[in-house]
């Protein structure tokens, strides 16, 4: 399959795939699995599982397995590019060609963007504790979790969730643990599809070295030299997203409002405006790249891009050829399940601050917020719907005074 094919379909998926995480990977199924049948359900499936239970963003990581499934690697690289560009795009020209002209007339739509992030945040918090806190166990974790990032803040507190997690979930989940193994009997459906066969071991080994020396390497190189501790800020950042991607909000926001890089009016805002447009929540990093003072402009998004990105595709490109393995051990699994409960905190924790705390002005901004919420988690609302309400509602109450 050419790699003008697999560029072709996944741009197109870059623009239209609004949604958020869960919905990309519907899309995915429907687009590879049902349409072009690329791949069978079983090959989904368990591409799906390790995306999930990686660091990283579980859907363009998913796209990246499937651009290597179709056409190598080099296909796994035009599926990443494709998918991501559009929304890193936009958020890029917004963040340098817009913000700066905001008025007094245009802080109201601002205002409404912050309150976006307090309706998407708590939707995702309420989801993921449905989702990975299920036990008794992983629920006191979480609450663990959050106790310990909410006390320490900063990255300390986030690494230190994380760590209690892997710590507690080993000791104490494995027999709680399910046995989530899902086992690929079918044959490839093309050629390129034994990208990750056992000749390439020896290559995904490298790039777990490669993952792991980049984490302990890049602080010790980023004294030396602002632009890699620029880039060594959003690769960490990437490396240590469990749950889901919008775990990344409390680590960027410890990386580069705590740090006084973004203010965090600017975060907020380029928060809301990441779920409003197509393509990975990841790109949000693009925004923040271009405000950087470090490397500002289009050279610091780019880099701060392929930084946030980066490791969660080393960490995915190097585990596959062992998933199936992996699968069966229960204490790989009780650890994921540890520290996945933990994050779950963690993204609560950067829910009541920077968020709320910042965000909610007036009873007013409550309401709006409120009824937001309500209508993603009960009316299962598109994010760009909330985005248009929430940015109407702040602005009818700024114009009719009800706002502060």
């Amino acid at each position: 399959m050419p790699l003008l094919v697999v560029f072709r379909v996944f741009l197109k998926l870059g623009l239209t795939s609004f949604g958020g995480p869960v919905a990309h990977i519907g899309y995915f199924r429907q687009a590879f699995v049902i349409e072009r049948q690329w791949l069978n359900e079983t090959e989904f499936a368990t591409r799906l599982a390790l995306c999930q239970a990686l660091p990283g963003p579980a859907s363009s990581q998913l796209g990246f397995l499937i651009g290597c499934h179709r056409a190598g690697w080099l296909g796994g690289l035009a599926a990443w590019v494709a998918f991501t560009l559009p929304s890193a795009i936009v958020l890029v020209l917004l963040a340098l060609y817009a913000l700066p002209w905001a008025s007094a007339g245009t802080l109201s739509v601002v205002h409404g963007l912050k309150l976006v992030a307090v309706a998407i945040v708590a939707q995702a918090v309420w989801g993921m504790w449905g989702a990975l806190c299920r036990t008794t166990g992983t629920r006191i974790l979480a609450l663990a979790g959050f106790a310990v990032a909410i006390w320490l803040s900063g990255w300390l507190g986030q690494i230190g969730a994380i760590v209690l997690g892997a710590v507690v979930g080993i000791v104490l989940l494995r027999q709680n643990t399910p046995n989530t193994t899902i086992t690929d009997t079918s044959a490839p459906t093309e050629p390129n599809s034994n990208v990750f066969n056992r000749h390439q071991r020896f290559l995904s080994a490298l790039l777990l070295l490669l993952a792991a020396a980049l984490l302990l390497g890049l602080p010790w190189l980023a004294q030396q030299q602002p632009v890699l501790q620029m880039f060594e800020t959003f690769y960490r950042a990437g490396a240590l997203v469990f749950g889901g991607g919008h775990v990344v909000l409390p680590l960027l926001q410890s990386a580069v409002v705590d740090t006084g890089l973004v203010s965090n009016d600017a975060f907020l805002v380029g928060y809301g405006l990441a779920q409003a447009v197509p393509g990975p929540l990841f790109t949000f990093a693009a925004w923040l790249g271009a405000l950087d003072p470090t490397l500002p402009g289009w050279s610091g998004a780019a880099l701060a891009l392929v930084a946030i990105f980066l490791p969660g595709m080393l960490l995915v490109a190097g585990v596959m050829p062992w998933w199936q393995q992996w699968q069966q051990n229960p204490k790989t699994m009780a650890i994921l399940a540890g520290v996945n409960a933990a994050v779950v905190g963690v993204l609560a924790s950067a829910w009541v601050d920077p968020i709320v705390s910042t965000s909610l002005r007036g009873w007013v901004d409550v309401v709006i917020a409120l009824v937001c919420t309500a209508w993603l988690v009960l009316g299962k609302a598109a994010p760009w719907k909330i985005v248009l309400v929430a940015v109407l509602l702040s602005g009818l109450a700024h114009w009719t005074g009800l706002s502060a």
